[in-house]
């Protein structure tokens, strides 16, 4: 697929009238007043939404699930919820999916990924590890993304036990902020010479790119974090206090992946999903032109009209099903099946 244009960007600004009617009808979630009631807010708004997802719950028919402590490298432990197709691995083996929710590394917990984490255990035979990273602000930067990276090493450690063959594939997988610490893992994996290495990385509404931090090349293309204020989920990011919440190191690789000090070149492939109205749009497709750039092979779907996690605040909508199906697709591309 050619890389999209900036044409195509402005194209996608234009707010679809399935969206609209859909989040005038519900207009987003209640903020909190501090961000422990916000926290309760978004879970609770999200947990009145699970009902209509294409998995609703769990499928003991299909996926067996089970709950496991993973220590940390400062003697703590967090947890993980594992899932295993129950017809047992297909032939060469589950690969092993990796998954980091979304909620801007202060927010969310094991419910946001277990639609995909049922998903890709029924379709595509994988092992997926569900990771609760600890929070901020109780755990600031980097404590999110170490706990990351501690449980993959502890999912390689425990492949045997787990059913996996991770030869068979690792996939990094995350939403919005889980979507910036899956790029992240993926450049440290290549730098740490992770064996067996991360071979995919599945990029949803990632946050790649601070706005502090954007190249001087970039910067008449990096518009999207201040002309799309008006999505109906993340709003106006700036100025939201996450820098704040997280107080990441602006220049440590473990936040900011895009300007990665020793470059691209040797990451594992990737698979975007984008929307439209993002404010995080133009730094994922930045991101997957430096990837590009750097000889890493790259798919991207983007969704004209739509704005950050649609997908999960308005299930009811067709666009809604279809991205579902889409990630299963480009998932299924990631394992080269």
């Amino acid at each position: 697929m050619a890389h999209l244009t900036r044409e195509d960007l402005i194209r996608s600004s234009e707010v679809d009238p399935e969206y609209k009617k859909a989040y005038d009808a519900r207009p987003r979630h209640a903020q909190g007043v501090d961000i422990f009631d916000h926290r309760a807010k978004r879970a609770a708004h999200l947990e009145k939404l699970r009902h209509l997802y294409p998995i609703p719950g769990p499928i003991p028919n299909e996926v067996i699930e089970t709950m496991h402590d993973v220590p940390t490298r400062d003697g703590a432990s967090i947890r993980v919820r594992v899932y295993q197709p129950k017809s047992g691995p297909p032939d060469g083996g589950s690969p092993l999916i990796m998954m980091y929710h979304e909620g801007g590394w202060c927010m969310g917990d094991l419910t946001d990924e277990d639609l995909n984490s049922r998903m890709f255990a029924r379709d595509l035979g994988a092992v997926c590890v569900n990771v609760e990273y600890r929070l901020a602000p109780e755990h600031v930067f980097p404590i999110g993304v170490n706990d990351s990276w501690d449980a993959l090493k502890w999912a390689i450690a425990n492949a045997e036990n787990l059913k996996v063959n991770p030869r068979r594939g690792i996939i990094v997988c995350g939403a919005s902020a889980g979507g910036n610490i899956s790029a992240v893992l993926a450049v440290l994996a290549r730098d740490e010479k992770l064996d067996p290495p991360i071979t995919g990385q599945y990029l949803c509404v990632p946050a790649l790119l601070p706005a502090e931090n954007v190249p001087e090349r970039f910067k008449d293309e990096y518009k999207s974090r201040f002309e799309n204020v008006n999505d109906p989920v993340l709003g106006k990011l700036e100025g939201s206090g996450i820098m704040e919440i997280y107080q990441p190191d602006e220049h440590s690789p473990l936040w900011d992946p895009f300007n990665h000090p020793d470059g691209h070149k040797g990451v594992a492939k990737a698979y975007f999903q984008v929307a439209g109205l993002d404010p995080l749009r133009d730094e994922a497709w930045l991101y997957d032109r430096v990837l590009r750039e750097n000889g890493v092979e790259t798919k991207f779907d983007l969704y004209p009209g739509y704005g950050h996690m649609f997908w999960t605040n308005y299930p009811e909508m067709e666009r809604s099903r279809e991205f579902v199906q889409d990630t299963l697709k480009g998932v299924k591309w990631l394992l080269d099946m």
